[in-house]
């Protein structure tokens, strides 16, 4: 895997939700909508790129409707436990 490919925290593991988020660093374009919905989760690093600053930050749905919200799918969602990306399809 590229760790270039993802932005800082992206790596992370959940302890207390299932859903890990990861954001696709050529994919974002800063629009924020993923630290409006899950400010806990998210922050927009100097280059205007989030990062995910706590994968239990918010709720497993809360992340989902983050990844959800973003313009480009920048925001990968994986159920940790059975690998499966969940956003996007």
């Amino acid at each position: 895997m590229d760790s270039n490919k993802y932005s800082q925290g992206s790596e992370n593991k959940p302890v207390k939700s299932k859903y890990q988020v990861k954001v696709i660093n050529e994919k974002c374009i800063g629009a924020a909508s993923c630290i409006g919905v899950a400010g806990a989760t998210f922050k927009l690093n100097d280059n205007n790129i989030a990062d995910v600053i706590d994968q239990d930050g918010n709720v497993d749905e809360e992340k989902l409707l983050a990844a959800q919200s973003c313009p480009t799918a920048a925001v990968e969602v994986i159920n940790v436990g059975t690998g499966e990306v969940l956003w996007p399809k």
